[in-house]
């Protein structure tokens, strides 16, 4: 009769060693969206609506420098008599007067205004390739991140449906008296702590699937299925690239940072613009009067403009200046900005690729193999519950740290590539 329970106790173990097809809630969707990182990018520049609204900010500087190319328009106004006192030249409405005005503009305005047009033109593409860069950053991440935290939802989806079917077990063995109390509640404890644990992990998963969808533009009833294969064992690739060079493509393909040096050479025109702006333009006019004072038919010719007394645009030069200061203090501070920030996630990435490299590239199996070996043993009962779950535990913990270590290495490397503009490492 003990022999019989014991098999009934240890047949819903067996899915430990030998998990169903993974099964939680979120892979059980109907519209399951299969993509590789590469299919993934490509959805994203077709559909994003950042780097669409973007896009239309470079079209929009476009058409400023349209603008800043046009020359004013000339005035033309008409007038006629209506009344006089003074009947000798006859009738009022036979007074008529035409006046035409051109205003050109001074100090090389125009030309200034479409150089600086141009910059703004400059500045909106570079503030495009940098949302890009920003984005696809964050595309990348949330790959990963999905398809390593699915792996680890696997551990705990399988743990928990065997650790349910064996506590079902467990309750009517114990009801008949053939387990102790505590083995019971000991397998209720850890099987509430991993649907804590796995429940956790999954609305971790769900944030990462709808800021991805978002960036995909796929529907929001979607679930992302990453298609990956992890291929970085054994692998010096950090190793293989100096940290000079990625601090020279960096320099060279940081958009953010072409934005900066773009902004001092704005700023700069834009201080040459506010000087002309002090330069009085001039407007020349042309006028007809049919019956004027000095007799009929009466043509003159005039120029008129402002006399700089007061206002010589000192406000606007002084902001001016002040930008340039202010634009190249800021460029300053993105280089350094960079360079820490390089430095840093270089020696980083060095350091996990030589730890996951030092790894046994068997351990895995051996340590599979040996979970086996102690379901063995409790099955001969050479083991306790107990010291079994523990084993169990000890997998699970190892399983996740793999999985968060690979996670790891892969994320610094992309960080690698959003630091330095460049795709070193995809």
């Amino acid at each position: 009769m003990f022999k019989v329970s014991v098999r009934s106790i240890f047949f819903p173990l067996i899915c430990f060693l030998f998990p169903v097809k993974f099964a939680f809630s979120q892979g059980q969707q109907a519209d399951t969206l299969r993509l590789t990182v590469a299919q993934a990018e490509e959805l994203f520049l077709k559909n994003n609506l950042q780097v669409i609204i973007q896009r239309y900010n470079i079209d929009n500087a476009g058409a400023q420098v349209i603008t800043a190319k046009l020359f004013p328009n000339p005035d033309f106004s008409f007038n006629n008599g209506i009344h006089t006192n003074d009947v000798s030249q006859g009738p009022a409405y036979k007074d008529q007067s035409f006046s035409v005005s051109q205003l050109f503009t001074t100090a090389g305005k125009r030309n200034k205004n479409i150089q600086l047009a141009k910059l703004g033109v400059e500045q909106a593409k570079y503030q495009f390739f940098d949302l890009l860069r920003t984005l696809k950053f964050t595309l990348r991440n949330d790959f990963y991140s999905i398809y390593f935290q699915e792996q680890s939802a696997k551990v705990y989806n399988d743990e928990i449906n065997s650790l349910a079917k064996t506590l079902t077990v467990f309750k009517d063995q114990y009801a008949k008296g053939n387990v102790a109390q505590k083995e019971v509640l000991r397998i209720q404890s850890q099987l509430y702590t991993l649907q804590a644990e796995y429940n956790n992990l999954l609305v971790g998963i769900d944030t990462l699937q709808s800021e991805f969808k978002l960036l995909v533009k796929a529907k929001p009833d979607a679930y992302i299925q990453p298609v990956y294969d992890y291929n970085l064992d054994g692998k010096n690739i950090v190793e293989t690239v100096t940290y000079q060079q990625l601090l020279d493509s960096a320099y060279n393909n940081r958009y953010d940072l072409r934005l900066a040096k773009i902004s001092v050479d704005y700023n700069s025109m834009n201080l040459q613009v506010q000087k002309a702006t002090a330069v009085p333009d001039l407007s020349l006019s042309l006028n007809y009067d049919k019956y004027g004072s000095y007799g009929t038919n009466f043509i003159g010719a005039g120029i008129g403009f402002s006399l700089p007394f007061f206002n010589r645009n000192q406000g606007g030069i002084k902001q001016a200046r002040i930008a340039i200061d202010q634009s190249k203090v800021q460029l300053q501070s993105q280089q350094n900005q960079l360079e820490s920030d390089l430095s840093t996630n270089y020696r980083a990435a060095l350091r996990l690729e030589k730890l996951y490299n030092s790894f046994d590239p068997q351990f895995k199996n051996d340590f599979n193999h040996l979970i086996q070996e102690v379901f063995k043993n409790y099955e001969k009962r050479n083991i306790g519950l107990l010291e079994f779950l523990d084993f169990y535990d000890s997998y699970k913990t190892n399983t996740l740290q793999l999985n968060a270590l690979q996670l790891n290495r892969v994320t610094t490397l992309e960080q690698l590539n959003y630091v330095t503009g460049t795709p070193f490492f995809n």
